[in-house]
């Protein structure tokens, strides 16, 4: 008994680690509500958009608009950045689904290459940056402030200037002002000179950097 009486916690607490812990649990239904929800919001953001005012209707018709719905729903679930970026393409892509479905249902025909590819390359980093924003380490709140503030502003000014003449002004300046306010909302939380001037620099480089893109993106999604 001396011999083997050792050896018992070794053996119990190997088998306890082969049992999902409460963590385990948790992301896992934090992950199924991600799909579910940005499925459900995916079909409604195709029925949104015959039923938004003009004003707004630009919401579900944007790379913002489902950037945003994507970083509200990673944000809830409160991950860990790994887990983040997981759930981020996990979003991403079900709301484009969900848009081919809810069009399906309408009678309309949506081929969801173009987005769920984007998703899948987008989704990491958007996810990565939503965990971030609602973790505790300052470093990647900033980069993913600045990183989400970039999406806002670019699709903004993209909206100001490339589309100006066929959509409204609102939603486009709505963008603008969501992206500045989050900056500012996270450099008052840093309180530090450093991170805020960090923060500005990462938003500026994201908008700049997707300020690039955006063209062709919008471009194919209206095509």
């Amino acid at each position: 008994m001396p011999i083997c009486g050792p050896l018992v916690p070794g053996v119990a607490g190997s088998l306890r680690s082969s049992y999902p812990s409460a963590d385990d649990g948790r992301v896992i239904r934090s992950s199924l509500l991600v799909v579910v929800a940005s499925l459900a919001l995916g079909a409604l953001t195709s029925w949104a958009q015959g039923v938004l005012p003009d004003a707004l209707a630009s919401f579900a018709n944007s790379p913002s608009g489902w950037t945003l719905l994507t970083v509200l729903l990673v944000a809830a679930a409160r991950p860990s950045i790994a887990v983040g970026s997981v759930l981020g393409v996990a979003s991403f892509v079900s709301l484009v689904l969900g848009y081919q479905l809810g069009s399906a249902v309408r009678g309309l025909t949506y081929d969801p290459t173009l987005w769920g590819v984007v998703g899948v390359i987008a989704g990491p980093f958007v996810g990565a940056a939503a965990a971030a924003i609602v973790g505790r380490r300052v470093l990647p709140a900033v980069l993913g402030a600045g990183a989400l503030a970039g999406v806002l502003v670019s699709d903004g000014i993209y909206g100001l200037t490339v589309v100006a003449d066929s959509t409204s002004p609102v939603y486009w300046t709505l963008c603008l002002v969501a992206g500045t306010v989050l900056v500012l909302v996270v450099a008052a939380r840093l309180r530090s000179v450093a991170a805020g001037g960090l923060l500005l620099a990462t938003a500026a480089a994201a908008t700049g950097v997707l300020s690039l893109g955006y063209g062709v993106l919008n471009a194919g999604f209206s095509g």
